[in-house]
């Protein structure tokens, strides 16, 4: 009986301990959980600022890198030479580039020969006939290369010593003189470009400090005295002008005597354009050049403009002027559209008139003085 009743006792006692117990684990509220998510944010926070700071520290690092880099390649262009800068093409080598396709193209194909063999002759040989340096030339530089056997890695420097040899023959020099009057009679058929080269002469002996007037002596064509007086207004000079039918002489003595009151350094004088065929023009050309050698004690310059496009057909024309006035040299116009700039060769070979100035464009100061060793250079290479 009395183990019963302890047994009874040991047993509440344990409910009240349960009861107790489970009074401490009471149920979270909302106020719990929202504590709990605010915690839980924090830590977030905290490993998301540590993850902030690292990447920082690593771009800070990257930075520097980069600073360093930049100041080293700066140190170095600083101390290193300053790169070429490639020229743009000369004059020369715009106005001969047709010419320089023909030929240079050539030349570059026998330089990777062995040997200058019958064929690599012949090729040179068509190369040059193409070109226009005529037969007489060409069969004179070709006999001097073989006879020095040249090799074809030497072809194109021996090729270009021959040239130069034949065109630094004779004055290439535009005469003036001081003190004096100096006429220039400007030449040559139509359509040639008689009168834009007259113009590109006035330029550029204004730039080099000379005074000019010009002489419309082709009284033959009323256009030809307006486009030579509009060049005139371009230029700045005095243009000495008679009615279109005019005597081409009176012109050219006015011409002379003004420039003699006003001290003028050159008179240019435009003939009429003229076929060499034409024996009465000729004559009448004679008879201008008698004047402007009567009145100014000599004519400087007989000019003969060529136009480079008719190639060979240009040396029938230099002959019959030659004959007829003496000229004294050749300007020679349109050599940028041509792939025949050999025929200044054929003109000082055959006729020993040298070229003293070369058209190489379109503008007013696209005329060259004559340079034997720049214009072969531009030739061939």
């Amino acid at each position: 009986m009395n183990e019963i009743v302890l047994a009874g006792i040991v047993l509440a006692l344990l409910i009240v301990l349960l009861v107790a117990r489970s009074a401490t684990l009471r149920r979270p509220t909302e106020a719990d959980l929202e504590d709990l998510e605010d915690l839980e944010e924090l830590e977030d926070d905290e490993l998301l600022e540590e993850d902030l700071d690292t990447e920082l520290a690593e771009l800070e690092a990257e930075l520097e890198l980069e600073e360093e880099v930049e100041e080293a390649l700066e140190e170095a262009e600083a101390e290193a030479p300053p790169a070429p800068v490639e020229a743009p093409p000369s004059r020369w080598a715009r106005g001969l580039a047709k010419t320089r396709g023909a030929l240079g193209n050539t030349l570059k194909a026998l330089k990777l020969r062995d040997k200058m063999d019958a064929d690599a002759w012949e090729e040179i040989e068509e190369a040059l006939i193409r070109a226009d340096v005529g037969m007489d030339a060409t069969e004179r530089v070709l006999e001097a290369l073989r006879d020095a056997k040249t090799s074809p890695e030497e072809l194109q420097d021996a090729l270009r010593r021959e040239l130069v040899d034949i065109l630094e023959v004779g004055d290439t020099t535009l005469n003036t003189r001081p003190g004096e009057v100096a006429v220039w009679l400007v030449t040559g058929v139509n359509g040639v470009g008689k009168t834009t080269s007259i113009a590109k002469l006035g330029r550029r002996l204004k730039d080099d400090g000379f005074s000019v007037v010009l002489a419309a002596g082709d009284t033959f064509r009323a256009a030809a005295i307006e486009q030579l007086g509009t060049w005139a207004t371009r230029l700045g000079v005095h243009m000495v002008k008679h009615a279109p039918g005019a005597d081409p002489g009176a012109v050219v003595f006015d011409a002379i005597e003004h420039a003699k009151a006003k001290k003028i350094d050159v008179v240019i004088v435009d003939t009429a354009g003229r076929l060499q065929t034409k024996t009465n023009l000729m004559e009448e050309l004679k008879k201008v050049h008698r004047i402007a050698d009567r009145e100014a004690g000599g004519v400087s310059e007989v000019l003969l403009v060529l136009d480079a496009t008719v190639g060979q057909n240009g040396l029938s024309q230099a002959k019959a002027f030659q004959e007829a006035v003496g000229a004294t040299g050749v300007i020679l116009t349109k050599l940028d559209g041509t792939a025949k700039g050999g025929i200044v060769i054929a003109i000082q070979e055959q006729l020993g008139i040298p070229v003293k100035a070369v058209g190489v464009g379109e503008g007013i100061e696209d005329l060259e003085n004559f340079d034997p060793e720049a214009f072969v250079t531009a030739m061939l290479e």
